[in-house]
């Protein structure tokens, strides 16, 4: 079952500013159009990757919706997903997605987003999602089925850990899973070396790990690999 959206509501009748995140500018501008169609908005932005679409949201703190696509150059799974969520902790986030499975839509939702849309559906189902989310009501897609079993319990751990960190903390995770050591890390991102260990010694803490390969393994099982089901 679905839970219910977490007091993100939107004001219809004054929506504010929407952010479309997607790397294919004809899908960014297909997603605008659909946007102008069915609300108000006073502003939409876009951005083709999550680095660029966490300084919008960091400069506008006023964005109410968010519409996203999961699969972006600079992000290896739903941990993207949870990072624009701890930037954004008031806007309503909406997926729209080529990896609609079910599986994929549960994982989404319970990482933060407030609705599920496959990117193929009809301007009418980005309608109602937007109807939906603005209510403060989830959305998923007909035909949605809930997951059932075991199967995908340990994405779903990996995830609510993920959730606790905050955003510089799941940056600094980022670079830690591409192998930069503290020194490179304090250099992309101009802060102290001793700034860069307090955070990843935060940052195993709130993952209940021991070591920086650990916390690399809790940001892998919620990477779309183990998320979707696997083929033959």
């Amino acid at each position: 079952m679905i839970e219910k959206a977490q007091d993100r509501t939107l004001c219809t009748d004054r929506p504010g500013t929407a952010l479309v995140v997607d790397d294919h500018p004809l899908f960014c501008d297909a997603l605008t159009l659909t946007l102008q169609s069915i609300a108000d908005f006073d502003e939409i932005r876009t951005a083709g990757t999550l680095e660029k679409a966490l300084d919008v949201v960091t400069q506008e703190p006023e964005v109410g919706l968010i519409v996203l696509d999961l699969n972006l150059p600079d992000v290896n799974g739903l941990d993207g997903l949870v990072r624009l969520r701890n930037a954004a902790p008031r806007a309503a986030i909406l997926i729209a997605s080529s990896m609609a499975e079910n599986r994929m839509i549960s994982h989404a939702m319970k990482a933060g987003a407030n609705g599920f849309v496959p990117k193929h559906s009809q301007r009418s189902v980005f309608r109602r999602a937007f109807e939906a989310v603005s209510a403060g009501q989830p959305f998923v897609p007909d035909g949605y089925i809930d997951p059932k079993g075991g199967e995908g319990a340990e994405p779903d751990d990996a995830l609510s850990r993920l959730a606790s960190l905050t955003n510089q903390q799941a940056r600094i995770l980022h670079l830690i899973c591409e192998g930069k050591l503290n020194k490179q890390i304090a250099f992309d991102l101009s802060i102290a070396e001793t700034t860069v260990k307090a955070h990843v010694t935060a940052i195993m803490r709130k993952l209940g790990v021991h070591s920086r390969t650990q916390a690399v393994l809790v940001a892998q099982e919620a990477r779309f690999t183990n998320v979707l089901p696997s083929e033959g």
